[in-house]
C-alpha cells in the first residue's frame, strides 16, 4: 500500500507490531536513515530474496528507499512472498521530514 509522507509517519508512530525497512544501497544510507530502520539493499537481487525470506511475516513493515519506486518494488515482491502489511513511504528519503539517525561507520 502507498502512503503519504503524514500518513505513513502518522500510522507508524501508532504501530506496536512494526519493522521500518529501508532498502537503498549502503552509500545512500550514509545520507542518513529513518531511526530503527533496518537495511536490506534490493539491489542486491537473490540476496535481498534470502534476507527478507528472513523476517517475521507477522510484522507490518514500512518500506523505504530514495524516491520511492525501489520501496514500492520491494512491497510488491514482499506481498508475492506472502507479506500481508507492506507500506510504502511516498516521495521516499528524499522527501521525508521526519526524525533522521546517522549510523556509525564501523
Amino acid at each position: 500500500m502507498n502512503l503519504s509522507q503524514q500518513d505513513w509517519k502518522s500510522r507508524l508512530e501508532r504501530d506496536t507490531n512494526s519493522v521500518v525497512l529501508d532498502v537503498r544501497t549502503p552509500d545512500e544510507c550514509s545520507d542518513g536513515i529513518i531511526p530503527s530502520a533496518i537495511n536490506i539493499d534490493i539491489y542486491k537481487g537473490q540476496g535481498f530474496i534470502h534476507a527478507v525470506e528472513e523476517l517475521d511475516k507477522s510484522k507490518n513493515y514500512y518500506v523505504y528507499c530514495k524516491a520511492g519506486s525501489r520501496s514500492a518494488q520491494a512491497c510488491q515482491i514482499m506481498n508475492e512472498m506472502g507479506f500481508d502489511h507492506t507500506f510504502n513511504l511516498e516521495g521516499g528519503f528524499m522527501n521525508w521530514k521526519g526524525d533522521v539517525a546517522f549510523s556509525i561507520e564501523e
